[in-house]
Order: structure tokens, then sequence, then C-alpha cells
């Protein structure tokens, strides 16, 4: 059976106090280079490892960040968290990640789970994650950054993208390139980024075509239901000219019917998307989007959070605007040379601290 070594091993080893080998192995100081090095040598050889609860309970701290999001699939999620776990490791902390897409009771669950073993939080907005649930279920004092949200009288930091301008550039810039009838697949009622950026579409719309009819088909940000909204779009009797759907993955759903149907995309049907997911630029046509810079968006909240941990007791309420820009490829039928002319001034980058 392996025995472990205790920190009175390596101090015993190394001829020091038990004081010595914490003040040294924590880079606390208080010891000279000689004793260091001596008392690291120890702890080499006997195979040591801190026990980091004990250290928690010394420094009040465990290093470890937490990550609430309504789900883990998909190319967002994954570069949102990439950026939180690259920037959470210059910080020199680990990150703790979870998921609440069963419903508000699996997402209490998740930050009961949580408590007392992070040092502060990321939870991406859901419908359920509300001011009252927020009251209800996070530590007081826990350092906390809200993304994406709509939440109203908070004490925590807000850092959401500007979903109203990213859209509004995007049609904007379908309708300049001669398209009047423009539909919208939609995301989600309930969530805030599909009510943005339906919002946004909205008054492009009553700007740019007051006299056409609004179309809007219902989808849940999933490729499926992009897929199924193209099919309504193509039974329409006078089918738009041009297609913006509220997330990429929806514009690939909604490209799939498309092509299926024998219709020319952007010859017959102008498609762009929202987000600007990986796979954006490897499909065929590849999709015009707004460019959500999303590992930026992960980096940048962990950089805030950061913040806030370092400085206890300083107010955290705060609502901070990532902008985006929108991306010209194939799919919208502009040339390539005018993406260059592109990037949205609606849509304005503001520092996030």
């Amino acid at each position: 059976m392996q025995v472990t070594a205790t920190i009175k091993d390596v101090a015993r080893e190394a001829k020091v106090s038990v004081a010595s080998v914490s003040r040294a192995l924590n880079g606390s100081g208080g010891v000279t280079p000689a004793t260091e090095q001596r008392i690291r040598e120890a702890a080499t050889r006997l195979r040591y490892v801190p026990h980091g609860a004990a250290r928690s309970l010394i420094t009040k701290r465990t290093h470890t960040v937490g990550a609430l999001m309504p789900d883990l699939h998909g190319e967002f999620f994954s570069e949102l968290i990439r950026g939180i776990d690259l920037e959470a490791r210059s910080h020199g902390l680990h990150l703790l990640v979870s998921s609440s897409h069963d419903g508000v009771d699996d997402a209490a669950a998740a930050l009961r789970a949580m408590q007392g073993r992070v040092d502060g939080i990321v939870i991406l907005s859901s419908p359920r994650v509300d001011a009252a649930f927020l009251d209800a279920n996070l530590p007081e004092g826990l350092p906390t950054v809200l993304l994406n949200s709509g939440v109203k009288g908070t004490a925590h930091a807000v850092l959401n993208i500007d979903n109203f301008a990213g859209t509004y550039a995007m049609v904007r810039h379908l309708a300049g390139l001669g398209h009047k009838r423009i539909a919208l697949v939609s995301g989600p009622k309930d969530n805030f980024d599909a009510q943005q950026r339906e919002a946004g579409f909205r008054a492009a719309m009553a700007e740019l075509a007051p006299n056409e009819p609004l179309r809007v088909v219902a989808g849940d940000f999933s490729e499926q239901s992009g897929y199924q909204a193209g099919l309504e779009l193509l039974a329409l009797k006078t089918r738009p000219q041009a297609v913006f759907a509220a997330n990429d993955m929806m514009a690939v759903g909604c490209l799939q019917a498309f092509k299926e149907a024998g219709v020319e995309v952007p010859g017959e049907i102008a498609l762009a998307g929202f987000d600007d997911i990986p796979i954006a630029r490897y499909v065929t046509p590849s999709l015009s989007t707004v460019r959500v810079r999303i590992a930026d968006l992960g980096k940048n909240a962990m950089d805030l959070l950061a913040d806030l941990m370092d400085r206890p007791g300083v107010s955290a309420a705060s609502v901070h605007t990532l902008g985006c820009d929108i991306v010209v490829r194939e799919s919208c039928g502009a040339q390539r040379g005018a993406a260059a002319g592109a990037t949205t001034k609606k849509t304005q980058r503001k520092p996030v601290r």
C-alpha cells in the first residue's frame, strides 16, 4: 500500500520546520533561496502534493471558477468554454463546467454543487435564470458574471452581445444588395439573445422596407428547426429574396433545405446567420453572418470575473456590451470585395472594463 507523503515528511527530509515548508511551497517568502531549493528538492523526492482543500481553508480561495451553461452541445458553447478556460488558466485558475438543460431544478442543483468549490462563477443566460432564481441560489458575495442576460435590478456584472445592432446591420446589408423581401428565422421566444435579434430585424425592416409584410418563422436555435423553417419559407406563395437566421446553426439547416429543394443560394435566395461559428466558413456556399468573437466573449467574461474576485466588497453591478461585425461571404450574393466595407457602424466595440 502506497503511503502519501505529508508536509511533516517534507519538513523532516529537508530538516526545517513545517512553517518553512509551507512558506516555500506557497511562494510567500520568509526563507532563503538555498532553503527553498532544499525544500522543493525534498518535496520532489517524496512526491509530495500540497493538499488543496487544506490550503483553501487557510487562504479562503479554491483557485477554481465555475461556468453554468444552459447546454454544452454545439460549436457556440465549445468556443465559449474554450475562451473562459484559456483566460482562467492565465489567471492561475481551474474551471468547473456544468449545464442546466433539464430545467430550473437542474440549474439550482448545479449551483449547489459548486458552492464552496469555486471563487466565482460565469452564468450564461437562460429563461430560468432570473433575478429571483439568482437571489435564491447564489451565495451572497460570490463574484458572478452574467452572460447575455436581460435580468434587471441585479447586483451582478452583466456582459452582453450587441444583438440588436448586429442584426440591424446585417438586414441593412441585405437590403443594400437589393433584397426587400427578407424573412427571419427567429430563436426561442423566451431567449434574451433571440428577443434582441428579432427586435433588430423588426426595426431594420420598418425603416428599410416599410411596405413589406413581415415574414417571421419560428426556430429554436437548432439545425433541425432551421431546416423546418427553410421548408416553410419555400412553401410560401411569395418566397423571400433573402433569409436572416437568428443563429448560424439554423442558417445551416435552412441551407440544407434549400439545397434539397434545388433552390440556389444565393442565386434564388440569399442567406445569412449570426454568431460566426467555425463551420460557417466551410459550408458551401460559405455563410455570411454576424461575427461574435465567441472565444473572446468567454475570455472577457473570465477577465471581468477575475477582476471582481480580486476586489472583494466592491459593487459588481454593471452592464458591458461586446460589439460584433458582419462578415460578408458567398451566401448573401455580395461580391467578395465588399467584405472590407461590411463592418457595422451600429455596433461599436466597448471596453469590458
